[in-house]
This record gives C-alpha cells, structure tokens and sequence, in this order.
C-alpha cells in the first residue's frame, strides 16, 4: 500500500472513532495520562490543522501558535471532520511530499512527515478506541506500512507524540499490539473504574 493511501486510512479511522464519542464520554481518560479524550482529539485536531502549511511551503515560525489551544469548540466531531479533510487535501496536493516540512522539531522531508502523521493517527485513533470502549481494531495494511517506517527509525523517533517509551511484548504478540507497545502503550489497558 503506498503511503498517502496509508496516511488517507489512517484519518479515516481516527475520525471514526471521534464520530463514535458519546457526548457524556468527552472527559474520559484515555492511555495518554494527562489527556482525557477531548484533550486526545484536539491534540489531534491540531496536528491535522498545522499539516496544512507546511506541506504548502511555509515554516513552522510563519505558522506559529495558531493552532496552539482549543481547536474543537462546540462541534468537536466537525472540527475533526473539516481538519482530517485539510490535511488529507494538503498531502495529496501535486508535489506536496517531494519537498522538505519546515517543522517545530526541524527539518524534515515531507514524506517522513507523513509517516510520522500516520502514527499519529494510528495509535491515538487506538488510544480513542479503548478509552470509548470502541472497537480498537487499526488496518493492518496500515499497521504493517507503520511498523516497518518504525523499524527504519531504530529508536530515532521518540521525542514527541505520540511516543512514549516503548513497553515489552512477548514475542508471539500481534502485530497492532507490537505498534501500540512500541509507542508505550499497554495493549491491554482499559480505562481506570
């Protein structure tokens, strides 16, 4: 599967989960243990937003703090919605991944971006689903194209979000389990009673 088709599976499943959030469930506790699933879905909404820039050329200082604060308002499941369609629109824009993101971490060519937002999706659409008591299942497609960037990576991408320090799994785990233990989850949590 090639990456935009990863990337466009990825933010489909995210805002599926989103569309799943009962309205009493926006305060929920998920894996990420300062976020509860609000905070999750902007932490999201907000990366969808900012992609749209840089993929377009700007840098991170042009961009600034925009997109710092709450990015949801009064229709969280909308602004998820209109985000995930922006940014889906800026990645496959003609030559939107032949050239480098100027992002906050640095430089960064735009196709490991894109592969750093796949994660992203991936594992807090997985954090969303279990703290929703959704269906937690991610593409596997896209879970094996996630799994082997990471292996590329070799421990380089573990700064920022949605990395954690990566958990052990026995060796017989699967593979969803292996890509969320690897991004510091525990593949068996359940939120807290």
């Amino acid at each position: 599967m090639d990456l935009l088709e990863t990337f466009r599976r990825s933010l489909a499943e995210f805002i599926d989960r989103v569309e799943q959030v009962a309205p009493a469930q926006w305060a929920d506790p998920t894996p990420c243990p300062d976020w509860d699933v609000r905070a999750l879905v902007n932490h999201v909404v907000a990366e969808d937003r900012w992609t749209v820039p840089p993929l377009a050329g700007r840098t991170a200082a042009e961009v600034g703090d925009r997109f710092d604060g709450d990015q949801l308002g009064d229709d969280p499941v909308g602004a998820a919605r209109q985000a995930a369609s922006q940014a889906e629109v800026a990645a496959t824009r003609p030559g939107a991944l032949d050239g480098i993101v100027r992002h906050r971490a640095g430089d960064t060519v735009a196709g490991e971006y894109l592969h750093q937002l796949v994660a992203e999706h991936l594992v807090h659409g997985w954090d969303l689903a279990v703290a929703i008591g959704a269906n937690p299942r991610l593409d596997a497609d896209a879970v094996a194209v996630c799994a082997r960037w990471l292996a590329r990576q070799a421990g380089e991408h573990r700064t920022g979000d949605p990395t954690l320090p990566g958990r052990p799994v026995p060796a017989d785990v699967n593979a969803q389990d292996r890509l969320i233990a690897a991004f510091g989850r525990d593949p068996d949590w359940v939120p807290p009673r």
